[in-house]
């Protein structure tokens, strides 16, 4: 399972980690992550977590995430720059499973294969969830780096590591060091 590009992963988070944020709302990203690559991803504003997050280097993450519904906010239909409508439900579709702390892999950078104009951060949780989540919240924490970002040549090259990222955060978070932060969200 080891790549080129993979870094060593210490058995517990070693500093600047482990990095946790605040619940921030999850927003509609460039639907790229179900659409084109099957792999589905909440995107949150970058603005809105801690500072030392802009710092980070660019590349794949890994971490614990919980969702929670925001109720009290009205739901809404919001048209993406690609024309698709995205539906605000803010996670009031979830169901307890889907709003437990669930492992997640995160990537924190410009996506070069998509040459994107704004680094962002996307996060693909590791869980299969009920309903979509768009305006729910989200607070999450980065345990540990994977690799960096690369730029890919193809798409299927992309989803093969992307793939390779979920199993390595799978096993990384059954470590004891990575697994007791799990109820620290």
């Amino acid at each position: 399972m080891t790549r080129h590009c993979d870094v060593s992963i210490p058995d517990s988070p070693e500093p600047p980690f482990p990095i946790t944020t605040s619940f921030v709302d999850v927003i509609a990203g460039f639907g790229r992550g179900s659409a084109e690559l099957g792999i589905p991803t909440a995107n949150v504003p970058i603005d809105d977590l801690p500072k030392i997050v802009e710092q980070l280097d660019t590349g794949v993450y890994f971490g614990w995430c919980k969702v929670r519904m925001a109720k009290d906010r009205d739901t809404k239909v919001e048209q993406r720059p690609d024309g698709r409508e995205v539906q605000y439900n803010n996670g009031t579709l979830l169901n307890d499973e889907d709003l437990a702390v669930l492992p997640v892999v995160l990537s924190v950078g410009w996506n070069p294969f998509y040459q994107n104009k704004n680094k962002t951060v996307e996060l693909h949780i590791i869980h299969k969830f009920s309903d979509n989540f768009y305006g729910a919240q989200i607070k999450f924490n980065f345990l540990g780096y994977i690799r960096p970002e690369l730029d890919y040549t193809t798409k299927d090259a992309l989803i093969a590591d992307i793939h390779t990222d979920i199993e390595i955060a799978k096993e990384k978070l059954q470590l004891p060091g990575y697994r007791k932060l799990k109820d620290t969200l």
